[in-house]
């Protein structure tokens, strides 16, 4: 089989084939072996099945699997299904669908999908969260929580549709109407479970320091998401009410500026403070409207802000006999601190409030320069957290500095006994409970004797009953409809209870998961403890920056979680972190909407799967956007064309006395390209390590155009082959069986390079005239010349290659350009030729990639200048003249530079 008429996707089955009969990628633990846990965020088995981001993700993880096993880790790297969901709710709604069907049906195409791609899992360990056999260990996980005081029941807002009569998730919320029946949405406050994350927040946000291969973005966004604040908590009476509210105050320096308060438009105090006044009307209406407002997505805090006055007034003490107005406001996050905040001038935010509804500003902190403390004074602009800035109030700390005096605003406040030292954090426990079929069930019931009684260990996992005996109607919570699962008895006392219909998060699912694929078919405990202990943390974690906080913050609350259960020695589950960049087309993010997806299946169809990896991963760094490229993925096919060609092509072989230049050249490229490689793959720079191949297999077609020596051919397709293993496997297996060698390419060792092969030098040159070969084709086409009759390749004089030695050294020391320049010039061969050097210096300082990488010489370069003549005259016809610039009689020869001759086509 000639390369044109070579199958990629023929050679692809085959080897997947071969590697599943002889089960090489399976693992077990083996305590003397070094680990590596590489791992993607499992999928979400959609009907629409793997997308290119998808198959980045993959390719990603695969490639880095594949090079660690090759250097000699055993590699656990497996694959699952995050499968309960709303989506298969909604197909069971919309279209009749048995749910666990349409799931099953859909993580088998997605499988056969991976399966397609040649991606090296370990499928034995393969899970999916809808089976009991894990969502039973969820409900175990639960009970050690309720156990420990880490799982909840309390009141919570909902999103809720009063025509369905049912509560709906984010998702179900468009335009602020229920998706089904498009009924405005209300915000309805039920009994639902929350798990008490905030015990973990102190942890969560100082071990974040322990994370030192995390993207600093991701860091950031968990932090943030923590929030965590320290300040005082004052509490005051509302005015002819016996109401009080406590107030969390992050900036107690400028307490006495406080004019105002505002609350939560879900906090229920509001209905309180309002009832039976001439505001009850006005403000409840728009609570509700608010409320409907921010069960929307498009709820924007900062910019849709309003508010309403409620007619009451919170005493302020500290600050005589002063009344604060109460006003509701939208920007106000009932979740955060008591949701009732106070508010002064020295707050961006307030300060546009107060001035929206002309609310009287009292500042007490103005600048050091008197101008602009006018212009504070007289409520110009908001004046705000300079720590330079100067108190006027209280009497006590008239003058003092709002950065130096904190602390001491602390005590006082505290010695007033009003206030009390707290801290705070944005981080809300997780509510978990949803009221759908499609999920964990929660592993409670409800006796009127008994309270809240959890299901014993030895009657879980508590099933969810089969689709046919629940009705999905889109009203009301489908498990509420199968009686056999709602009426159980009691644990405790045997009698009549109710079970509990709500069930999990699906973010439950994916915050252990990881555990489980150490040892997915223990039927004792969630994981085997000893498995955990030898492959957690997991080594290398790869997905997508959408769930830096969601996901990844829960799936460290778990690990911290289960430790303290003594089920795991981890504080931390994934070492590494490397989030992926999107996969665009034509500047946008794919998508059905826009009409530019790609379907992987037709790229795997038209160039076979190693074409799709090799593009996804060339094209850009992994954590970089990746814009689609037919082009591209063209280019990518003829490459793989090229390395097979290489393998199976007839050669003209030399007769083997001794190494010429053009054999130690090849020896050299291949040595530097394990060495280059190596370093780019751990580095996680796959493009460029791509790249680096690419020059290798370039190097080595042109080598067997002409005799090669066979050694050293067998040596660089050999270790080209190895090379190539990680990024297109199923063409690196051919290519090692086609050289007659035994085993699988996958399972040997990574190569690695001989530091005394590597002939820099002889590699510049090479590099040379590849370099030059390229400019002279550019010159073409921007000239417009097909058949060129004459070319002349003109060499830079010898002083411009002493100069740039020096500049080379002397940039390591200074970037100073008169410095540079005088340095230069004292050289006596360089000095006649002073402007020009200010202008190569100039130059050079603003681009230093205009100095070569290596500085060869005049000698070498006029070497490799011949090279590039013989090549232009065999392909083109051309008459070529190699020049020396100080002879020449060529306009251009001034342009010379080393590594860079003055072309001229004539």
């Amino acid at each position: 089989m000639t390369d044109a008429e070579v199958d990629f996707n023929k050679i692809a089955k085959k080897w997947q084939k071969k590697w599943a009969d002889s089960g090489i990628f399976k693992v077990r633990e083996e305590p003397k072996k070094k680990k590596f846990y590489c791992l993607e965020m499992f999928p979400y088995p959609s009907g629409a099945g793997l997308h290119m981001g998808h198959v980045r993700n993959y390719a990603i993880g695969d490639c880095h699997a594949r090079y660690k096993r090759m250097r000699g880790f055993n590699v656990l790297y497996p694959m699952g299904y995050d499968a309960f969901g709303l989506p298969a709710e909604n197909a069971a709604i919309k279209n009749k669908i048995n749910p666990k069907k349409w799931t099953e049906d859909n993580m088998a195409l997605m499988k056969s999908q991976q399966k397609q791609l040649g991606l090296s899992y370990d499928w034995d360990r393969e899970l999916a969260t809808c089976y009991p056999e894990y969502y039973g260990w969820n409900q175990w996980i639960f009970l050690k929580m309720l156990e420990k005081g880490l799982a909840y029941k309390k009141k919570a807002l909902a999103n809720w549709c009063p025509s369905c009569k049912t509560v709906l998730a984010n998702e179900q919320v468009v335009d602020g109407g229920c998706w089904r029946c498009h009924s405005p949405v209300e915000q309805k406050e039920l009994e639902q479970w929350f798990l008490k994350i905030t015990a973990y927040a102190d942890q969560l946000l100082t071990d974040l320091d322990k994370l030192g291969n995390w993207p600093e973005r991701v860091k950031v966004m968990q932090k943030n998401w923590i929030g965590k604040s320290e300040g005082v908590t004052t509490t005051f009476k509302v005015k002819d009410m016996d109401i009080k509210f406590s107030v969390f105050d992050s900036v107690p320096q400028t307490f006495m500026a406080q004019t105002f308060t505002v609350i939560a438009p879900e906090h229920p105090a509001v209905k309180e403070l309002v009832k039976g006044t001439k505001h009850e009307k006005q403000v409840m209406e728009f609570v509700e409207r608010i409320k409907r407002k921010k069960a929307t997505d498009k709820f924007d805090i900062e910019k849709d802000m309003e508010g309403i006055f409620t007619g009451r007034y919170l005493e302020y003490p500290l600050a005589g006999d002063r009344l604060l107005p109460i006003w509701v406001a939208s920007f106000v996050v009932y979740e955060y601190g008591s949701g009732v905040v106070n508010c002064s001038a020295h707050d961006k935010r307030d300060f546009d409030f107060a001035r929206k509804y002309e609310i009287p500003l009292h500042p007490v902190m103005h600048p050091p320069d008197a101008k602009e403390a006018e212009k504070v004074r007289n409520l110009e602009y908001c004046y705000y957290k300079d720590p330079e800035g100067i108190l006027d109030e209280p009497a006590k700390f008239k003058g003092r500095k709002w950065g130096d005096v904190r602390e001491d605003i602390v005590r006082h406040l505290e010695s007033t006994g009003y206030g009390k030292k707290e801290v705070n954090y944005k981080l809300r426990d997780w509510l978990i409970s949803r009221q759908r079929y499609w999920g964990t069930p929660i592993p409670v019931v409800y006796c009127k004797k008994c309270g809240i009684v959890g299901v014993p260990e030895k009657e879980l996992p508590v099933m969810l009953p089969e689709p046919e005996k629940v009705k999905f109607t889109g009203e009301g919570n489908p498990l509420d409809s199968c009686g056999e699962f709602v009426n159980v008895k009691c644990p405790k006392c045997k009698a009549d209870a109710r079970r509990e219909t709500d069930t999990m998060d699906t973010f439950v699912d994916s915050s252990w998961y990881f555990l489980r694929y150490c040892s997915n078919k223990e039927q004792k405990m969630p994981f085997d403890q000893k498995a955990a202990e030898y492959w957690m943390p997991v080594d290398q974690y790869i997905g997508g920056i959408e769930h830096a906080v969601m996901h990844l913050l829960y799936a460290r609350f778990f690990t911290k979680v289960l430790r303290d259960l003594k089920l795991v020695d981890a504080d931390e589950p994934f070492s590494n972190l490397l989030c992926q960049g999107m996969v665009l087309k034509d500047g946008a993010v794919m998508s059905k909407s826009k009409g530019n997806v790609v379907d992987p299946r037709t790229i795997i169809e038209k160039f076979g799967p190693d074409t799709a990896r090799l593009f996804i991963l060339f094209m850009a760094m992994p954590e970089k956007e990746l814009e689609w490229s037919d082009k591209g993925v063209e280019g990518s096919f003829r490459l793989l064309r090229k390395i097979y060609s290489l393998a199976t092509k007839k050669l003209s072989y030399g007769n083997g006395k001794g190494l010429l230049s053009k054999d130690k050249q090849v020896l050299s490229k291949t040595h530097s390209t394990i060495k280059k490689t190596t370093e780019m793959v751990e580095e996680f720079r796959l493009n460029a390590a791509i790249g680096g191949v690419i020059e290798l297999v370039n190097v080595l077609s042109k080598y067997s155009e002409g005799e090669v020596n066979k050694e050293v051919y067998k040596e660089a397709l050999l270790n080209l082959t190895l090379l190539a293993a990680p990024f297109a496997p199923h063409i690196a297996e051919e290519l090692w069986e086609i050289q007659g060698r035994k085993g699988f390419a996958s399972l040997q060792n990574w190569p690695e390079y001989e530091e005394e092969k590597i002939d820099k030098e002889a590699e510049a040159m090479e590099q040379l005239v590849h370099t030059t070969l390229s400019d002279f084709e550019t010159v073409l086409q921007l000239a417009k010349i097909e058949k060129p009759k004459e070319v002349v390749l003109v060499v830079a004089p010898g002083w411009k290659y002493e100069l740039f030695r020096i500049l080379k050294e002397e940039l390591k020391k200074t970037r100073d350009q008169r410095a540079l320049i005088n340095t230069c010039l004292a050289e006596k061969d360089i000095k006649p030729h002073g402007q020009e050097v200010a202008k190569i210096v100039q130059a050079v300082l603003k681009d230093p990639g205009k100095l070569p990488q290596m500085i060869l010489g005049k000698e070498k370069e006029q070497e490799a200048y011949a090279a590039a003549k013989e090549t232009i005259e065999k392909e083109y016809g051309a008459k070529v003249k190699v020049e020396d610039a100080e002879k020449s009689k060529e306009q251009k020869a001034r342009q010379a530079m080393p590594g860079k001759p003055a072309i001229v086509v004539r």
